[in-house]
Order: C-alpha cells, then structure tokens, then sequence
C-alpha cells in the first residue's frame, strides 16, 4: 500500500511538472516527510522522499524517489566539513538510505531534508530565474513578494546551500518560498496543497508582475534582413543548413539534431539585442548543462544565400571552438575533467531558426527546448532590469563538476546505432519493416518512408515515439516526393547516416508477356528509386563530412536466371551494379555502400502478398502455402528465409564490426549454389 505523503507527492509533482511555466524537462525536484513502521524494530520512524537524480517531474514514479530516514539526514549537520569539502556530502546520503531500491539521492536532496516543512518544492520557472537572474533581483523579489519570499544569493547546489535555506525558514516564519539568485525558486508548505498552492503562486505572481511592469520590448527593435522567412523557405534553407551544421556539431562525437523554428525563436533572432544576449549564455544550471555556456549565432541575415551561410558557419564554428577550448583553459584544474567536447549545442540561425544538438534526438530536443526557456528568462530580466546570468567561472564549476562527471559516467554504454540515423523506403512492411524495427532497437533514429504514408506513421509509431522513429510519404520513382522525403528526416533528426534502399515489387511474367509497361514500373521503383534515393541521401552525407552507409536490398535474382523474371531480375541486377559503382565513387567521402540479396522471404513479404508469391508458387508448381518450405527445400541449409534475417545483415554490415567493407554483396538465402558469387 503506497505511503499517503508518497501519493500526494508524486501527483503534485506530476501537476507541477506537466506545465512548462513551472519548470523545465528532468529539471527541479520535489519531496515529502512522512512516517512508515521500521520493519527491523516495528516503531514508526520518520522518513523522506524526494525526487532522485536525473528524474522527470512530469513523469515521476514511486521508483524514481530516493528514500532516507530523516534522523540519520539530519545528523549530516554535526559532520559537515565545511564548503570546501561539501562534495563529499552526496556519498554520506547513502549511509542514510531506507529500503532497497530508489533512486539515487541528488545534490538537493540536503535542502529538502533540512527544510523544517513536511513538503518542499525546488523548480525552475522562467518567471522566477528571470528574477534571480536580473541585476537588481534583490530588490525585485522584496518589491515583488513582501516578505513571503526571500533572496537567496546564487550559491552552487550542495549541502551549504540546504543549511542556507533551512536557516531562511526558521528567520522567515511568514515565507512561503525563495528564489535562488541565478537558478531557480524554492517554496514549501505543511501539506502537499500547501506547497504546490506556494509554488504557483510564486511563478505566477513573477510572471504577472513582469507582464503588467515589464517593457514592450525588451529585446529591441527588429534587424533589417535578420526576419524570419516565409515558413515554406524558411523549412527549405534549414534543410538546405542542417546537414552541414550537424557536421560541425558533430567534430567531436557524433550527433542527433533537432529543429525549431517556434515564434518565440524566430522573434529573437530578428531582434536587436540578440547577438548581445546570446554571448551572455546561459544562467540556470539545468539549462547551460544541456545548451553549453552560450549558443553559436550566425551573424549573416535571412537575405544571404546559402552558400554564404555555410562558409560563414564554418568560420564560426573554428571560432566557437578556439573560445570553448580558452573557457576550458581558463577555469580548469589538475582535478577537473578532460574536456568534454568544444562544439555547440545550439546553433542559432536568424529568420531559420534554431538547432540543437545531444547524443539521442530527446537530449537534442530538450536542448532546445531549454535555450527557449534561456530566451524567455533573458526577455523577463530584461523587461524589468539587466539580464545578468552567473559568471563563467562559476557555470565552468557547475559544468565539470566532478558529481556532474560522475554522474554522466553512471549512464549506461550507448547501443551500437545510438545517434544515427536512419532512412529505409519501403519499411511500413516485411523487410523494411524488420530492418527499421531492428535500426531503433539498436539505438538509431529511423525514418520510415513508404508509399502509403498512413502506413508509414503506424510503422513508426509502433517503434516508439517521434523522438525514435518518423514516417514520411516517399514515392521512390518522383525525385521530387524523393527530396522531400529526405528534407523531412534531415529535419526531423538533424541527418542521414544509413539509408536502406529496400523498396520493391515484382510481377512474375515470361518475356513475351512482359509489356513495356511492367517493364517500366519495376525499373521506376527499384532502378530509378535506389538511384534517386542514393542521389538525394548523398548530398546530405558529403555535407555532412561524417561517412554513412547505403545498404541496397537486392536479391538472389540479380545474379540468378530464373524463369519468367525478366524485368524483376533486370531491375535487380541494376542495383547490385549501383552498389559497386556507388562505392567506387562515394568512397573518398567515408560513405560504405553495400548489397544484400535475399531469397525466398515469404512470410510477411509485401512482394510475395501482392500476387508475385502466387505467381511464383505456379511456376514452380507448389501450393502458394507452401511457397516458403519450397525455397528452403532448395537451399543448402534447408532453412526458411524471413525478414529478420535480412534485418540481422543490415545491422551487420552498418554496425562496428565491419568499417573496413564497402562493395560487397552478402546472400541470405540459406545457400542457393546458383548465386553464389564469384
């Protein structure tokens, strides 16, 4: 039976969390006091809960608490060694635990145990860091609040800053709350209602006083040339810019990307205070830890081709990274971590929009949408006084913290695919079907494109959310549908890294009833459609300068002469050659592009249940029921063919065990002598 205190609190902060104005994704945390019996003793023994490390708000379960009994947190005061030394609190939480299981304990776990209020409430609204952020924030907060709530002085996260609080409470019986000056806000209560009731009414009496108080436009007036373009050109030159600036957000490691183009964006970077701004950076911990200290903005306007744009962005881009690495050399240590990486994590592009980068597409769009937060902090200081965020040397020991660094080290290993991305036509059934399924399990990003773009999104939905998987309408044979297919995914995710050319159909026919007509629809789909698909993904790839892999399903036919098969078998023959010439000519820019030719996968084949499967049963004069037993009895291995498989060559060949192969063709069709290659 759930403890009551653990209930309310995990509605309150799902409430809480549910609302962006009250704080931002995994940011803030919440707690509650409460009594359970101590099963060693059978006494009642007073407990806390709080949100562990790294958690959501919106999506906290009772598993993602950390739980400590409040005695032994409390007894932490008397051994204190003093703020120099307060890092080694956090490893003192867990000789306080109760239970097993919970999440870890956070660093702000000392603030909430320490707080005298049966429920605690840490958040990070932009109407609240705008005021700990503004220059006057002081005066602000008793101007704004009375003396419900109280100053804080930005103080880095820890066990002095809990001491700190905890004393506010006991000075200041009327608070309700604080805000932290640089950070964020803290309000209590005596109930759960109570805390929340406190909360709300802090981020909105912020957010109504900078409404009713605040200038017009606190950013300034508009840049000539800087406004954002039509949304059709405006979607056009991001895709036109994404491949490119992926690349260079991915010098050190690679990349997922995310685009956004939202009004709140596009009115900054048109404005005249933006290049101003956005070298301040960022001020609120949550928010620089996942946008870096500041963004990179391309000061050319919307007017500027994008040629100019890409040369500039490149310039830039050595700059952003010769000013990280003197940040970096600035404030570090014999003890602080390796550098973690010098390209940006936000690179703003004026009348375009904004792109954000992280090792999967959540952490890339939860980038960005923290730099939406930056702005929205930056307009509400500015409205009522100067935008004045921590300074570098204290966000650089927030950044390469060593409990930051110990934390990221805690994540598990990436998956073999993790941060690229992936494009397979064809995938909203049997073969494409398994090898994106396959591609997301491993990690990838995957765009599933399909003919039927209904078919498509059900696809992708069944992979996950649109953080894993999109589904786009593509009809291979139209360059145009092509093209927007892949502008699609490259804004979708930022990219291309692997591209499956698997979509196919076949009519079984003899020569002499094989009309120019069929002729032209297998070539239009496989020949062409491979062709036009390997073209439009290469563009993205060499800009990219980060390789790929173009995988083209082909087939046992493209080697084997069956009978009446002429134009499936021609068509097929196509693309294993395009393979070879592919890899020839795309080498010299890292891109691997390599071949697989299937045989007889019958179950859950598209081709085969569109009639071919009937058609091929009757010329071999089996039953089409027993179609896939038949090319299994054929084979060496004796062995059924089915999508999977092919799936299991796709990762394979796109995996890390075979960087070093370009050009090859693999069978999987249980050993057909007939096909083999020589």
């Amino acid at each position: 039976m759930t403890n009551p205190a653990v209930a309310a609190l995990i509605a309150r902060s799902n409430r809480l969390g549910a609302d962006p104005k009250n704080t931002n994704y995994a940011g803030g945390n919440t707690s509650a006091k409460g009594t359970e019996i101590d099963p060693v003793t059978g006494d009642p023994v007073e407990l806390l809960w709080v949100k562990g490390s790294g958690g959501d708000l919106g999506t906290l379960k009772p598993e993602g608490l950390a739980v400590l009994r409040l005695d032994r947190l409390r007894a932490l005061v008397n051994v204190y060694p003093g703020i120099e030394r307060e890092d080694e609190m956090v490893a003192a939480f867990d000789y306080c635990l109760h239970g097993k299981g919970g999440a870890a304990p956070s660093i702000d776990t000392a603030m909430h145990g320490l707080v005298d209020a049966a429920h605690v409430d840490h958040l990070h609204p932009d109407s609240g860091i705008a005021i700990a952020t503004a220059a006057d924030g002081p005066a602000l907060t008793e101007k704004i609040f009375g003396d419900k709530v109280v100053w804080v002085p930005w103080r880095r996260p820890g066990f002095r800053l809990g001491l700190d609080i905890a004393e506010i409470k006991t000075q200041h019986p009327q608070a309700i709350g604080c805000i932290l000056g640089g950070h964020g806000i803290t309000a209590w209560g005596e109930t759960s209602e109570d805390a929340e009731a406190n909360s709300l009414w802090i981020i909105d009496t912020a957010a109504a006083y900078i409404a009713e108080h605040g200038e017009a436009d606190p950013f300034g007036g508009v840049r000539a040339g800087f406004e954002a373009l039509p949304e059709a050109e405006r979607h056009a030159r991001a895709a036109a810019l994404a491949p490119t600036i992926r690349g260079l957000a991915s010098t050190d490691k690679p990349m997922v990307g995310h685009f956004t183009d939202s009004d709140v964006v596009l009115d900054f970077l048109a404005s005249e205070r933006a290049p101003e701004l956005a070298a301040l950076g960022t001020s609120c911990p949550d928010h620089f830890l996942r946008t870096k200290v500041k963004p990179l903005l391309l000061d050319l306007p919307a007017t500027a081709s994008a040629e100019e744009q890409i040369a500039r962005l490149h310039e830039l881009h050595a700059e952003y990274r010769a000013d990280y690495q003197a940040y970096y050399d600035a404030h570090a240590d014999a003890s602080s971590p390796a550098i973690r990486g010098a390209d940006p994590l936000i690179v703003l592009v004026p009348g375009v929009g904004m792109f954000s980068y992280g090792a999967n597409k959540q952490t890339a769009r939860v980038a960005g949408e923290f730099y939406v937060n930056a702005i929205n902090v930056m307009r509400g200081a500015e409205a009522l006084s100067t935008y004045t965020p921590i300074s570098d040397a204290e966000k650089f020991r927030i950044e390469y913290w060593a409990l930051e660094e110990a934390k990221l080290q805690r994540m598990p290993k990436p998956k073999s695919h993790q941060g690229r991305i992936a494009f397979v036509t064809g995938a909203a059934s049997g073969i494409g079907k398994a090898i994106a399924t396959r591609l997301a399990a491993e990690g990838a990003c995957v765009v599933v494109a399909d003919l039927d773009l209904e078919k498509a999104q059900s696809a992708a939905a069944e992979l996950g959310g649109t953080d894993v998987a999109i589904g786009v309408a593509a009809n291979v044979a139209d360059a145009g549908a092509v093209q927007a297919a892949i502008d699609a995914a490259v804004l979708a995710f930022g990219g291309l890294d692997l591209v499956v050319n698997n979509a196919g159909l076949s009519l079984s026919k003899p020569l002499l009833e094989t009309t120019e007509k069929d002729w032209d629809l297998q070539h239009d789909v496989m020949a062409k459609g491979s062709f036009l698909v390997s073209k439009a993904a290469a563009s993205v790839l060499i800009a990219q300068r980060l390789g790929g892999d173009i995988i083209y399903i082909s087939s046992k036919n493209s080697v084997f002469a069956g009978p009446n098969n002429i134009a499936y078998s021609a068509t097929k023959a196509d693309q294993a050659h395009q393979v070879r010439l592919l890899a020839v000519e795309l080498g010299e820019h890292g891109v691997r592009v390599n071949g697989i030719n299937p045989d007889g996968v019958v179950r859950g084949s598209g081709i085969f249940a569109s009639g071919w499967g009937a058609n091929r049963a009757a010329t071999y004069g089996v039953a089409e029921e027993d179609l896939g037993q038949f090319y299994a009895n054929r084979t060496i291995l004796k062995r059924e063919v089915v999508p999977e498989n092919v799936a299991d060559a796709v990762y394979v060949l796109t995996g890390p065990e075979l960087t070093r192969t370009t050009g090859l063709h693999i069978p999987v069709d249980s050993g057909v002598a007939a096909a083999f290659l020589r």
